[in-house]
């Protein structure tokens, strides 16, 4: 009986958001921060991936 994942990565990361872990928009630095929202949308993609 645990949470539900969604199966959209963006919802993911929507989530994220709204929790205060991901920024809204990305800063465009070279090396991406661990709160933006490019990779965390690429990293919620690998792991749905691995999970289906």
């Amino acid at each position: 009986m645990g949470k539900k994942q969604p199966d959209d990565p963006k919802a993911v990361v929507r989530k994220l958001m709204k929790a205060g872990k991901v920024k809204k928009k990305c800063c465009r630095s070279k090396s991406r921060c661990k709160k933006c929202p490019v990779m965390a949308l690429k990293k919620a993609k690998t792991q749905l991936a691995k999970a289906a």
